[in-house]
């Protein structure tokens, strides 16, 4: 069980200016970092072409422009900074998830559209990397998943575009399917991965809540919207990807700290929660990391009984693509050797295990940097309250957001993300935002301001890939 909060968040000046100093050395570090990779990958690219990004540590091309989002990115970027805050804490809580969703999708939108509809939304998913390529061979879908691992590699007849066969084929068989309804097209593909995305932030807060308390919640709203991974999540399927992923993790949240006396509501919840997460693991094999969020929840909550919904709609997934013909184990086998046979095996494992990381600050954020170094420091003392059954809301948190950190370092160090992971780690640098809560009231503005000038001056400044 949660205690309650015993800090008031009243400490002596000297604790504080400390603290505060402390959040602008980690922030100032985050710069250095990034400021490293640029220079150190540019320096090795120029060199030996071996990063294969030609703006290293971001797959991005140096091209300073505006366009007819330009102005609403300020607009909303502005008026996030001026009244997300007062909002955030005076909303009833269905407000506050409405207008953060609507809030987030104006941001996605607004930045994706920097670039223009035809550049920035509409053709980003018809490149020849992408899913809209396909659309035409799952004429006969159980015949396209029974087949599907035969054209991983690069080497066999008609192979999959790299991100086809980079994923399980739930991800392509999305867009089939909206094809099939109607609404093909990259237009309609990349709003549905802007409006989906938008939905993690509300899938966010429901799970802090849920987990913490709702006045941690709301004091990571205006970052969750703010979030310069939006740069990104408009219109990539990682966004897609990441939305699938955060409402399996607040749905488990919602069903292990539901009260006995409300089964059905939690019961549902489990079960849904266990489906997200079997589709999730068929939208991209790395996402199969978020079990250590899922783990996590569970551990909060200090419970087990939402375990057994959970297990059995995540079977549904699987059983449903196994008995279509396509085998998960292997179509991961088969991905592996396409990594090494691609840029995978050219890029140095040596440089991107740590630029990956400046990539992610430049995705995260300088905000969220300053909560998680507040997080670091207070992990000793979460972990030991965790142990004896005493956590507060802060340590709750605490231990949400680092959780999320190690299933990125997990992924980091498998070296099955060297490079693009601005893009493809959205689904974990979500879960890193809402330690920016962490930081004092009184300093949202600033950090704020910091989110949406790191956005604005990546998708001014640069044409970024996929």
């Amino acid at each position: 069980m949660k205690t309650e909060e015993r800090t008031t968040g009243h400490h002596p000046p000297q604790q504080r200016t400390t603290g505060r100093r402390g959040d602008l050395i980690a922030a100032a570090a985050g710069v250095l970092l990034v400021t490293a990779a640029v220079l150190i990958g540019r320096a090795i690219q120029d060199a030996h072409g071996t990063l294969v990004a030609h703006w290293p540590p971001l797959l991005a091309s140096w091209y300073p422009h505006t366009g007819p989002g330009t102005p609403a990115a300020v607009v909303v970027a502005a008026a996030v900074v001026a009244y997300g805050p007062g909002l955030a804490d005076r909303l009833p809580w269905r407000g506050l998830l409405a207008t953060a969703w609507a809030a987030s999708l104006a941001w996605i939108l607004s930045l994706a559209m920097i670039d223009g509809w035809s550049r920035g939304i509409a053709e980003r998913l018809t490149t020849k990397h992408e899913y809209l390529q396909v659309i035409g061979r799952f004429g006969d879908i159980e015949a396209a998943l029974h087949g599907f691992t035969s054209h991983i590699l690069s080497g066999r007849p008609d192979n999959w575009p790299a991100h086809v066969a980079g994923h399980p084929p739930g991800a392509t068989l999305t867009f089939v399917l909206l094809d099939r309804i109607g609404l093909g097209g990259g237009g309609w593909a990349g709003v549905w991965c802007i409006v989906l995305g938008g939905s993690a932030v509300v899938a966010a807060l429901i799970a802090v809540r849920a987990l913490t308390d709702e006045r941690l919640a709301r004091r990571a709203a205006p970052f969750l919207v703010l979030a310069p991974m939006a740069v990104w999540t408009g219109a990539s399927a990682d966004g897609y990807f990441a939305a699938v992923a955060a409402w399996s993790v607040a749905l488990l949240a919602l069903a292990a700290t539901r009260r006995p006396h409300s089964p059905r509501p939690a019961a549902a919840a489990a079960l849904g929660s266990g489906l997200l997460y079997g589709l999730t693991c068929y939208l991209s094999y790395g996402l199969t990391l978020i079990a250590l969020l899922l783990l996590t929840v569970l551990l909060l909550a200090r419970t087990a009984r939402p375990v057994p919904l959970f297990l059995l709609g995540a079977l549904v997934v699987p059983v449903a693509f196994t008995l279509a013909g396509f085998n998960w184990w292997e179509g991961y086998r088969l991905l592996v050797e396409r990594y090494y046979q691609g840029a995978g095996g050219i890029r140095p494992y040596s440089y991107w295990v740590w630029a990956n990381l400046a990539a992610t600050t430049v995705s995260a954020g300088l905000a969220t940097v300053a909560g998680l170094r507040r997080a670091a420091a207070g992990a000793p003392g979460s972990v030991r309250a965790l142990r004896t059954g005493t956590t507060s809301a802060r340590h709750q948190l605490i231990l949400l957001t680092l959780a999320a950190l190690l299933a990125l370092l997990v992924a980091d160090l498998s070296g099955m993300s060297k490079a693009e992971t601005e893009r493809i780690w959205q689904p974990f640098v979500l879960w890193l935002l809402p330690a920016a809560a962490l930081l004092p009231p009184d300093t949202r503005r600033g950090w704020l301001i910091a989110q949406a000038v790191v956005a604005l001056l990546v998708n001014h400044l640069l044409w970024t890939g996929w």
